[in-house]
């Protein structure tokens, strides 16, 4: 258990910038208060940190710049700097937790630890994929890292860098699941199969993916799909999908899609890893502009970018990048997991390997005693 130390009024600065951050930073919260309740919680992030218990001073959907967007934004994010350094000096916390979004959160990691504040880097920078050498600013200014990825703690304390797995927060997370009675019936209608589609949470991943999914639902006239969307998203960029007779858009209700859906299509992201636990035969997409993508290929060390194929460490699910990311593609993959008994079994016997490297166990309560224990 925690430091006795943690049991007074510790003060606790979280900093996400993207939806999963909030989500991570939300549930977070809510354990260290569980175990400190008159915790001091403020920070960066969004609705799920505030429902946690966290004073948010500053929106992360102002912060969401993608791949190489940030160069267009320079301005504005070296504002955000300036924002984010007063906010924690103003608070003064014990502990400043960071939570993914590297490009913005490992300068933040040097500033403070350099101003002698202690840093706790939640939920790592992927330098085992690219960029290895922000490891020396891991292991330079941050005090402890919490992994969520089985592989990467040997991968980091390989780097002298001092690591904890505390297990994946999306295992105790879907287990909490309490799904919607009659969801499926309530939508399907008269068609046979239904296809879970999860464009991303990113404006422009969710337009890229909208333009493929017009053309490649139309071949299934016997399927139907369904777009999972994200209410905080401007609600214009789902349009497109007005014109597709079996396709239909459902807001915040991604995890009742997955849990009845017969197969997926799923933007590269955490969400690749929520279909496989929901035991749901998906494939991967993703596009990016074209000088983000020719750079990211010279760049990456990784064989795979789906959570899924990299923890594993072989190809479970296919992965449909850039160019590949087409209807024809999409069309002769997804025929295979919709009809194909042999393709789809081997994607579920490989997803209960993966199940039992997660591990088991409530990964924000471990983050959360962790955190406490650096007291």
């Amino acid at each position: 258990m925690p430091n006795t130390l943690a049991n007074s009024m510790s003060k606790f600065f979280i900093v996400a910038g993207e939806k999963s951050g909030d989500l991570h930073g939300g549930n977070l919260a809510k354990e260290i208060i569980e175990i400190c309740p008159d915790a001091l919680l403020s920070g960066w992030g969004g609705s799920d940190m505030t429902k946690g218990g966290v004073h948010v001073l500053q929106d992360y959907r102002e912060m969401a710049f993608m791949g190489l967007d940030f160069l267009f934004h320079f301005k504005r994010v070296k504002e955000l700097f300036g924002n984010c350094k007063k906010d924690i000096l103003a608070f003064e916390p014990d502990v400043l937790v960071l939570i993914d979004y590297s490009g913005f959160n490992l300068r933040i990691a040097k500033w403070a630890k350099i101003n002698g504040f202690k840093v706790v880097y939640y939920i790592a920078p992927k330098t085992w994929a690219w960029n290895a050498s922000r490891n020396t600013s891991i292991r330079d200014f941050v005090d402890q890292l919490l992994v969520i990825l089985p592989f990467e703690e040997t991968y980091f304390k390989s780097k002298n860098i001092s690591t904890e797995y505390v297990g994946n927060p999306l295992v105790s997370h879907i287990e909490a699941f309490e799904p919607t009675p009659n969801f499926r019936e309530s939508i399907i209608g008269d068609k046979e199969y239904l296809v879970a589609v999860l464009p991303g949470s990113r404006e422009k991943e969710i337009e890229r993916s909208i333009i493929e999914l017009k053309k490649a639902a139309k071949q299934f006239p016997h399927s139907l799909f369904v777009v999972a969307g994200i209410s905080n998203i401007n609600p214009h960029l789902y349009l497109r999908l007005e014109c597709i007779q079996n396709c239909i858009l459902v807001f915040d209700q991604t995890y009742d899609v997955l849990n009845v859906a017969d197969a997926a299509l799923v933007n590269s992201g955490t969400a690749t890893l929520e279909a496989a636990l929901f035991n749901v035969p998906q494939i991967v997409i993703y596009r990016t502009n074209a000088i983000t993508y020719f750079i990211a290929s010279h760049l990456l060390k990784i064989k795979y970018i789906s959570l899924v194929n990299l923890i594993l460490d072989k190809e479970v699910v296919p992965e449909l990048i850039q160019d590949k990311f087409n209807s024809a593609h999409i069309k002769s993959n997804l025929k295979s997991l919709l009809f194909d008994t042999k393709c789809r079994k081997k994607q579920l016997d490989s997803y209960l390997q993966l199940r039992g490297l997660l591990g088991h166990g409530n990964a924000s309560k471990n983050a959360a005693i962790a955190i406490l224990n650096t007291l």
